[in-house]
C-alpha cells in the first residue's frame, strides 16, 4: 500500500463514499451482507460497517482505480442520458455526415493538440464510409489563446456554411497554430473576412464556445480529443478502428431499442 493510500484511508472517509467505491468495484454486496443496511444501522453499527470496508480497501487497494473509473463512467452515462438533445444538437452548420443518421458521434477538439489532427482524419474517414453516420463538432479551445481564436474563427466558418472546409484545412496546416495560420485558412477556404473578424468577438459566439466547455467538463472531459457516441465516452487519439467500433455499439443498442 502506497503512503498516498494509507493517509487518505486514515482520514475520516464519509462512508457513503466508501460504500459507493466498493459497489462500484463490485463487491458492496459481499460486505453489506456482514452487516445492516447503513440507514437502519445504529451509531455502533455504523462504525462497525466503516471499519470492514476499511479494512476491505486496505486489504485491496487496486479496486480505488477500479472503483473510481467506474464511478466517473456511471455519472457520465446519466449525464448523457439527461443531456442527450443538447449534448448532440450542433451550433448551426458545425456538423457533417447525414443529417438524419440513426447514430450521432460528438467530437471535442482543439485545432492546436496534434492528436485532434490524427482523429480528424479519422472521422472524415468515417463519415465518408458511415452513409448513416452525423458528426457534431464542438470546438473546445483549451490549450493556447490561439485555440480560442481557431474555435471562433471554426464557429463563424459554420454561420458562413463552411465549417468543415475550414476544420479541414487548419488541421491539415503545415506548423503550430498561430494567428497568421488562421487567417491564412479563413482566405483559403473562401470565407469572408470582414464578417469573420467581428465574429472573432462576438458575445454569441463566445457563449457557444463556453458552453461547450461547460458540457466537456460537466462530461469529465480532461483533453482533446474527446468523442461521445451512444453510451461511450472516448478520450485521447483511440483511432480509426475503436471509433467504428464504438459507432457499430451505439447503432447496435439503438436497433434493440427500436425492436
Amino acid at each position: 500500500m502506497t503512503p498516498r493510500l494509507k493517509a487518505f484511508l486514515d482520514r475520516s472517509v464519509p462512508l457513503p463514499w466508501l460504500l459507493a467505491a466498493l459497489v462500484a468495484a463490485g463487491i458492496g454486496g459481499a460486505v453489506l451482507a456482514q452487516n445492516a443496511a447503513p440507514s437502519e444501522a445504529t451509531p455502533e453499527g455504523r462504525a462497525a460497517i466503516e471499519k470492514i470496508v476499511r479494512d476491505y480497501i486496505l486489504a485491496n487497494p487496486e479496486i480505488i482505480p477500479e472503483a473510481m473509473t467506474r464511478l466517473q463512467s456511471r455519472e457520465a452515462s446519466r449525464l448523457l442520458a439527461s443531456n442527450r438533445t443538447e449534448i448532440e444538437t450542433p451550433f448551426a452548420g458545425a456538423w457533417a455526415g447525414n443529417a438524419k443518421g440513426d447514430v450521432t458521434l460528438v467530437v471535442f477538439s482543439d485545432y492546436a493538440c496534434p492528436y485532434c489532427k490524427k482523429g480528424a482524419k479519422d472521422v472524415a474517414r468515417l463519415v465518408g464510409e458511415d452513409k448513416g453516420l452525423r458528426v457534431v463538432f464542438r470546438d473546445f479551445p483549451v490549450l493556447s489563446p490561439a485555440s480560442e481564436e481557431a474555435a471562433m474563427a471554426a464557429l463563424s466558418a459554420a454561420q458562413q456554411g463552411r465549417y468543415v472546409a475550414f476544420h479541414d484545412a487548419l488541421f491539415e496546416g503545415p506548423g503550430k497554430l498561430s494567428h497568421e495560420r488562421i487567417i491564412a485558412t479563413v482566405r483559403s477556404t473562401g470565407l469572408d473576412e470582414r464578417r469573420t473578424a467581428k465574429s472573432l468577438v462576438a458575445p454569441e459566439l463566445q457563449a457557444e464556445v463556453r458552453r461547450n466547455l461547460e458540457l466537456g467538463r460537466a462530461l469529465g472531459l480532461t483533453g482533446t480529443p474527446s468523442y461521445i457516441v451512444g453510451e461511450r465516452v472516448l478520450s485521447g487519439a483511440v483511432g480509426y478502428e475503436a471509433l467504428k467500433s464504438a459507432v457499430a455499439e451505439a447503432r447496435a443498442a439503438r436497433a434493440g431499442q427500436a425492436g
